[in-house]
């Protein structure tokens, strides 16, 4: 039975304005069958995905772990599952002053401390709490990964039929454009930006990326992708392809690293360094 697959573009605020955005899809041959799309305004409803029966490989657009670096000096627990209910446990406020203490004790041009795969990927340090607040995003996604049980390769073992990959949309569009292509903001939301989502659509439909998967789209769905000034749909879309990349890999590694830190974790289809 061929998984489902998710592409996921999270938010650490999630409300009916801005909610998660949720791609749905399948492999057939090179093809990413573009399935529909769901959106999850509220915890519960994307609480209630995450505990959708498999088989799914879900790709998630949020850091599961935390620099391996900052770890260590903070004297928090050194494997995941542990780290992460330490991290939950501390709720919001001591989890942001604990990660405000630790930068302002380091060297100024070394404030935040980076896992190995966000040099190569060119993401944000977890750590970061504003613009994007991925240390946010990784407090209320990674606990739920665990509480629901889900195998997340190489740092957690789970449900062998609920795969938890994570996804960085950038990652993948950069390969294609360095051009900006969204914005939240409505004033920024720009011909310009259109045309750079309207190229990136192209790509995957030509097949354009390093996994050479073609995305399979109806053409209301390519309009909607679009036409989303904010690029959620583009995003969650470019994470179902980092998804059926992982698929086309298949267990026990998915086509992450097999020397990755079980604690920091790796972006699916980053390079190694």
């Amino acid at each position: 039975m061929r998984p489902l697959l998710f592409g996921v573009d999270f938010t650490s605020a999630p409300r009916r304005a801005k909610p998660i955005t949720v791609a749905r899809g399948h492999l057939q041959e090179t093809r990413v069958v573009l399935d529909g799309f769901e959106t999850c305004p509220d915890w519960p409803a994307f609480e209630a995905l995450l505990a959708r029966p498999g088989p799914w490989i879900g790709a998630f657009d949020f850091p599961f772990g935390l620099p391996r670096e900052a770890v260590v000096d903070l004297g928090w627990p050194g494997d995941w599952a542990s780290l992460v209910g330490h991290c939950a446990r501390l709720g919001k406020p001591a989890f942001r002053a604990a990660l405000d203490a630790y930068r302002e004790s380091r060297p100024v041009g070394r404030r935040y401390a980076h896992r190995a795969t966000d040099l190569p990927a060119r993401s944000h340090s977890p750590l970061k709490l504003v613009n994007p607040p991925v240390g946010l995003m990784f407090l209320e996604g990674a606990p739920r990964l665990l509480a629901a049980g889900v195998h997340v390769p190489g740092m957690h073992e789970g449900d062998p039929q609920r795969i938890a990959v994570e996804a960085y949309p950038g990652l993948l569009a950069r390969t294609i454009s360095s051009v900006s292509y969204k914005s939240d903001d409505r004033r920024k939301q720009t011909a310009a930006r259109r045309s750079a989502r309207q190229r990136l659509v192209q790509a995957l439909l030509d097949g354009i990326t390093p996994a050479r998967l073609g995305l399979q789209a109806s053409p209301a769905q390519c309009l909607a992708l679009v036409e989303d000034g904010s690029g959620d749909l583009l995003d969650a879309t470019l994470a179902l392809l980092q998804a059926a990349a992982c698929a086309t890999h298949g267990a026990p590694h998915y086509g992450l690293p097999l020397d990755m830190d079980p604690l920091e974790g790796w972006i699916a289809g980053c390079p190694t360094p």
